[in-house]
């Protein structure tokens, strides 16, 4: 029998919540197949880590991850902790450090999902938007010069290599092709002349090598614009990490809200455990309230699922996700219901074994 073994860190404010609904979903997955199993294994690293131990995870962390299949994460982030500190110091380090160069997230509409835009059906936003997630503004090149002088000035270096470029790109292009889509390049290189007029030259060269990809190009601002206006548009995209976070955050808005907002950090090659999150923040208002909505999470586990080489489980989680919004009867607050976190695992379960 096939076991996957998943690392597991929960993370801060809401994160240990959302992910044990995962994780309820994912381990009765298994019993219901019998042809698989995981094994969870639970690192307490995160905000408070850092408190106690003055870092987000211990140096030998990367190292203890490395033999897992895949690794499942909550939100990251806390009060008394700068966001920076938090991002460099988990998620970063484990997507660099990992090589976790492509970012995988699904904007799509499922059905029973709210939708702040009128006239909008569930078959007018259905785009996987591929991020760039190594590279970029997010390399954290830089320095602080003259500090604490009125000639203080700060640099931050965007690094794009022609490597890290071109297999993110060739990573779209080929998703694009297998699933018969067109693939949007999303840029801004009329005002950054060398990082974006260097990815665009690169989109070009690779698509000579698709020439049955149908193609466009937009600028980042008219491609927000779009993503509202007329996000029918779009069905694959590919951009760069920095306008890439932003955008699948606006997708987000217009798919349902962050609750329904998941995300993969793939290493393709499997060299390397890829990494799986709801995109959402860690919440600590509402923390330890069961407020919190846990299908970003389950969604995650899809993804995973897919990843794995279960993908006839991960197109049933999301049926069973579109189920339970639809019925309308054990939903979060922030979808109109009075469920508690701890209540929607169970209820995906129970779709799940109906079906």
């Amino acid at each position: 029998m096939q076991k996957y073994k998943i690392a597991v860190i929960a993370g801060d404010g809401i994160g240990p919540e959302v992910i044990e609904e995962g994780k309820k979903v994912l381990s009765g997955i298994a019993k219901i197949d019998g042809g698989f199993e995981v094994e969870f294994t639970d690192f307490p690293w995160g905000c408070e880590y850092y408190l106690r131990e003055g870092r987000m995870m211990p140096e030998s962390g990367l190292s203890q991850l490395k033999s897992f299949d895949a690794i499942y994460l909550g939100a990251v982030g806390y009060p008394g902790v700068p966001d920076d500190v938090s991002l460099q110091g988990l998620l970063l380090k484990i997507r660099k450090g990992f090589d976790q160069y492509i970012n995988l997230r699904p904007v799509k509409l499922l059905r029973g999902a709210p939708c702040p835009l009128k006239d909008v059906s569930e078959s007018d936003i259905d785009m996987t938007v591929v991020r760039e997630n190594s590279e970029g503004e997010y390399a954290n090149v830089g320095c602080r010069l003259f500090p604490g002088t009125e000639q203080e000035t700060a640099l931050q270096t965007g690094v794009f290599s022609r490597k890290g470029c071109e297999r993110v790109i060739r990573y779209a292009y080929e998703l694009a092709k297998k699933e018969g889509k067109s693939l949007t390049n999303i840029s801004k290189a009329n005002a950054l002349g060398y990082s974006m007029v260097f990815w665009n030259e690169i989109f070009a060269q690779v698509g000579k090598e698709y020439p049955e990809v149908p193609t466009s190009s937009l600028m980042v601002d008219a491609a927000s614009m779009f993503f509202v206006k007329n996000p029918k548009r779009f069905q694959i995209v590919v951009t760069s990490n920095l306008f890439g976070d932003i955008l699948t955050d606006l997708g987000a808005a217009i798919a349902g809200g962050m609750g329904l907002a998941a995300g993969a950090n793939l290493n393709p090659e499997r060299k390397y455990p890829s990494m799986f999150e709801p995109i959402h923040g860690s919440a600590p208002d509402i923390a330890g309230k069961g407020l919190a909505n846990p299908l970003a999470a389950i969604w995650s586990v899809s993804q995973m699922l897919d990843f794995l080489g279960q993908p006839e489980w991960g197109e049933k989680v999301i049926s069973a996700i579109e189920t339970l919004l639809l019925e309308k009867k054990c939903l979060t607050p922030d979808l109109g219901g009075t469920a508690k976190t701890n209540e929607i695992g169970e209820a995906i379960m129970e779709i799940l074994q109906r079906k």
